[in-house]
């Protein structure tokens, strides 16, 4: 078949954020939308010839149609090879996988990770690069460049291929192979952890359960829980990728996951749930009656690393986002090892991990992972607080609580104010650096205030600077509070404040957290002036 060059016109707002481009499914829809962006990415990258590409998504709405445009797009750029996952399928740490697996020089990731689905949902589209990590900003930023520069489109006029059956077939030279989406992911599983151990833990009547919410999770998760660990058949629950994922907001936290928590708060709860979100990157973890905040589950994996196979011989070091909690840095200070604060977006671990400066990454956005993809990983991190269950014979609270005693409990909330006017979020945001100079040495809503600063990270690999990562206001108590606009939406601003409380007193480790966050709450809000700025009484959401 013959290459086709198509005209185009340019769209102004092609400009990935911290997890590549996400809009509207309508957005995506029109003309050419998606198409610019690629062909604005392959322009970027260098020659094609000889190289393999990774492509696949967690199954969303659009995901079939935006595999097909992207085949014939990359037999036009000279891709010798593009391996696919069966029904256009992958999670995005299998993706990280594949990449690094087969030596590709690169993926693309289909999703919108945690965002709704549907015709009226969300889609994004990111790149992975050969270390199977999404782009620097180098790259990304050199695509939005040429997105708003790009005239023509270079595609095949081939008819779309059969996505549903394993096996090689070809779009104008280029070999199209259709992979199993599971099986390199979950040989790389049997490399890290005791699948013995834990089909032991199984078989002695450790019960869980794992809510894939209807998305990419759900095929990985029974292949391996249920099909080479031994839990019971139904330990996963919905299990089936869903293109509108059964209506479910796939975002792993005890808001969106409320049926998981009904079951690990009812009086016949099983020792331990979890639950994974669109892409099946991230995760949360909960015991029974006990939910785990993503920094402490970080802390305490940083803590047990040498029960699990792959982490015996102990880890170099961890890095969390900035806005996760000081958890981790007080387990790295014990063990002797690195705590590095990089700015939120898993790029930032990518050269930490190649360096070897670190093993163990986190986010609090439920997102954990290690130096085996260079990806978050939903379903990595469930197996391995059950490998730690298995090893150790205690319970995820007790697991927790060994933590609180060890190192105190960092008390920690994220209250999210969505769908704000950007003009709005601009100003607020503006207004806040205004204010940096002048709040340390002050008291407001009475809190003492030590520092206030607007992040800024230098990569201590490659001397890469990022500035504007958000603005943190520290108090003499060791508390912080942290603002920051998400880059994750789809529809106006999201305004991201985080609360952290460190309590040493043991006494103190049950007080409800919003309850002990409450003057940090206060403080926000007069510092931020949020309810006046956006008109919002309460966050959206509070995790």
């Amino acid at each position: 078949m013959p290459i086709l060059t198509l005209p185009t016109t340019p769209y102004p707002d092609q400009k990935p954020g911290t997890s590549g481009l996400r809009k509207k499914v309508t957005v995506f829809a029109q003309k050419h939308y998606l198409e610019n962006f690629v062909q604005a990415l392959f322009d970027v990258l260098p020659d094609a010839k000889g190289l393999t590409l990774v492509l696949g998504g967690d199954g969303r709405f659009y995901n079939r149609v935006a595999v097909q445009t992207i085949l014939r797009m990359a037999a036009a750029k000279g891709y010798a090879r593009v391996l696919v996952g069966q029904g256009g399928i992958l999670s995005t740490p299998a993706v990280s996988a594949v990449i690094r697996a087969t030596a590709a020089s690169g993926g693309i990731v289909l999703s919108a990770s945690h965002n709704p689905g549907g015709p009226d949902g969300d889609f994004g589209i990111k790149y992975n690069i050969a270390n199977g990590g999404p782009a620097p900003e180098k790259i990304t930023d050199a695509v939005f460049a040429r997105s708003k520069e790009v005239r023509e489109i270079r595609t095949s006029d081939h008819a779309d291929i059969s996505l549903d059956v394993l096996g090689s077939t070809t779009i104008d030279g280029m070999e199209v192979t259709v992979i199993d989406p599971v099986a390199q992911y979950a040989e790389l599983m049997r490399k890290l952890f005791d699948f013995d151990a834990i089909r032991k833990l199984f078989a002695s009547g450790f019960r869980l359960r794992y809510d894939a919410m209807n998305a990419v999770g759900g095929p990985y998760a029974k292949a391996i829980l249920e099909g080479e660990l031994g839990a019971p058949a139904g330990t996963v629950v919905n299990g089936t990728p869903l293109e509108d994922f059964g209506g479910l907001h796939p975002d792993p936290n005890p808001v969106n996951a409320e049926d998981l928590i009904a079951h690990m708060f009812a009086a016949d709860a099983p020792d331990m749930g979890a639950a994974s979100d669109g892409d099946a990157d991230r995760n949360m973890v909960v015991g029974r009656k006990f939910v785990v905040s993503p920094s402490d589950s970080l802390a305490v994996m940083a803590a047990h690393a040498t029960l699990v196979p792959g982490y015996r011989a102990g880890i170099a070091g961890v890095a969390r986002s900035m806005p996760t909690s000081t958890a981790a840095d007080r387990v790295a200070k014990a063990l002797g090892v690195p705590c590095f604060e990089t700015p939120t977006g898993w790029k930032f671990f990518g050269n930490l991990l190649d360096a070897d400066k670190v093993t163990l990454c986190g986010e609090e956005s439920y997102g954990t992972g290690s130096s085996h993809v260079r990806e978050k990983d939903g379903l990595w991190a469930v197996l391995f607080w059950i490998n730690l269950v298995a090893a150790s014979g205690k319970s995820v609270e007790a697991l927790v609580r060994e933590l609180w005693t060890a190192h105190g409990r960092c008390v920690y909330s994220r209250h999210d104010y969505e769908a704000i006017p950007t003009d709005k979020a601009d100003t607020l945001m503006a207004g806040l650096r205004a204010q940096l100079a002048t709040l340390p040495g002050t008291t407001v809503a009475g809190c003492d205030i030590a520092f206030a600063d607007d992040f800024a990270y230098t990569d201590p690999v490659d001397g890469s600077t990022s500035s504007k990562q958000g603005i943190r206001i520290g108090l003499k108590d060791g508390s912080r509070v942290v603002f920051r606009l998400s880059g994750t939406g789809t529809e106006g601003a999201t305004l991201r404040v985080y609360l952290e409380r460190h309590e040493p007193d043991a006494s103190r480790h049950d007080i409800e957290a919003q309850t002990a966050l409450q003057p940090l709450v206060q403080l926000a809000d007069a510092v931020a002036q949020i309810r006046v700025i956006t008109g919002m009484d309460q966050p959206s959401v509070m995790t």
